[in-house]
């Protein structure tokens, strides 16, 4: 008898423990993990200069030299 109570009330508390797992869940797949966009070179550069990690001048110059390559690199 005391044997089938313990079963009785581990069953109960894993039960609970599975539907709060169940009904934690965000509703996404946890893997793969979510990948981010790919970004171009250009918003690369424009989201390091927003962050302020380079300054106008160093923001400017590497578009210049992002743009001047493209151009060249381009098939005729």
């Amino acid at each position: 008898m005391t044997v089938s109570t313990v079963v009785f009330w581990a069953l109960v508390v894993a039960c609970i423990v599975a539907l709060v797992r169940y009904l934690g869940r965000s509703g996404q797949p946890t893997w793969p993990p979510p990948t981010e966009p790919s970004l171009t070179p250009e918003q690369v550069v424009a989201e390091r200069f927003a962050r302020g990690e380079i300054d106008e001048d160093e923001y400017r110059k590497r578009l210049d030299t992002l743009r001047s390559a493209s151009h060249h690199s381009a098939p005729v």
